[in-house]
């Protein structure tokens, strides 16, 4: 197949970059580099069934030609991101995500997006199933991200029922990984880079709000699947396992071997913040694409130290 990746250039967006060449595919990645990282894509350099394209969806896509599958993961999507570009997020959501659906339509392609278990927002009811409507303050400090989702997930649903565009939407949850940037904020990689330098792990409030952390490979394999099929989704792809930050930071310092200890701060103001719970119920992608994680979180914390170590070139 020929496809499209949209945020090709960044953490998850390169991940699947590989996998399509892997298989054999040929692969055309579009990044504005805004936030995704020209060295995910280093490895490739010669590869020639890949080329990079340097593009903001936001804009007219160029003549690329005709594709089977497009991919949209452009998206700024740290917690720094929301607070320093809210309004790129939201166009990247509703402009940059309608270009992609209208070159999918044209070449009667396979559509799918990567959303987001924010859509979910401070959710009431645990774990979260893709038939729950949510709870989303839509002027909080989340809300540029949380509704860009929201109205991307809307437009990509109106495309399939209205243009007849084959569409898919995964809601990915907490991902965590080789390649992530090691300074955008999010908490795998804050406390890794943090227990590296034998510096305090920093817990707001009391550590028991929950998430769940699902390793980028098995993250991948849910968006291969859900991708092959006819399912159309929304469908969560995430770790159904939930822990506490706190016990997140003490495998961190494990795995790291640090000298490091916890450190709680007090909560920011939680209007619109972090939910204190979030965790998928994986029923429907067990059901309709034969997919769960398998990678378990210690395993996924070495390989991504490691990459950290390596890469990185962290302490």
């Amino acid at each position: 197949m020929r496809v499209l990746i949209a945020g090709g250039g960044g953490f998850i967006g390169s991940h699947l970059v590989d996998r399509f060449l892997d298989r054999g595919d040929a692969v055309v990645a579009v990044d504005s580099f805004v936030t995704g990282r020209r060295q995910n894509l280093e490895h490739l350099s010669g590869q020639d069934r890949f080329w990079l394209v340097e593009h903001d969806v936001t804009l007219e896509l160029p003549d690329l030609g005709r594709f089977d599958v497009v991919l949209n993961l452009a998206s700024p999507a740290s917690p720094d991101d929301f607070a320093t570009m809210p309004i790129e997020i939201l166009e990247t959501g509703s402009v940059g995500n309608r270009r992609l659906l209208d070159l999918a339509t044209a070449c009667e392609a396979r559509f799918l997006l990567a959303s987001t278990s924010e859509v979910y927002g401070d959710p009431q009811i645990h774990p979260q199933r893709e038939d729950y409507p949510g709870r989303v303050d839509p002027i909080g400090p989340r809300s540029c991200y949380d509704e860009a989702k929201r109205f991307a997930e809307a437009t990509t649903v109106a495309y399939g029922i209205h243009r007849g565009t084959d569409v898919a939407i995964a809601r990915i949850f907490n991902t965590y990984g080789e390649r992530m940037s090691p300074f955008d904020g999010r908490v795998v990689n804050t406390f890794i880079v943090q227990a590296l330098a034998n510096l305090p792990l920093t817990v707001h409030g009391d550590g028991r709000q929950t998430r769940s952390f699902c390793y980028v490979d098995d993250l991948v394999d849910g968006l291969m699947a859900l991708c092959d099929s006819d399912c159309r989704g929304p469908v969560n792809i995430g770790e159904p396992t939930e822990i506490p930050v706190t016990e997140l930071a003490e495998r961190v310092i494990e795995v790291t071997g640090s000298s490091s200890a916890v450190s709680y701060m007090s909560l920011p103001d939680q209007r619109g913040g972090d939910p204190q719970r979030r965790c998928p119920d994986i029923e429907m992608a067990r059901l309709a694409l034969g997919w769960e994680p398998k990678v378990g979180l210690v395993e996924g914390l070495t390989a991504t130290v490691d990459y950290f170590r390596g890469v990185e070139r962290l302490p």
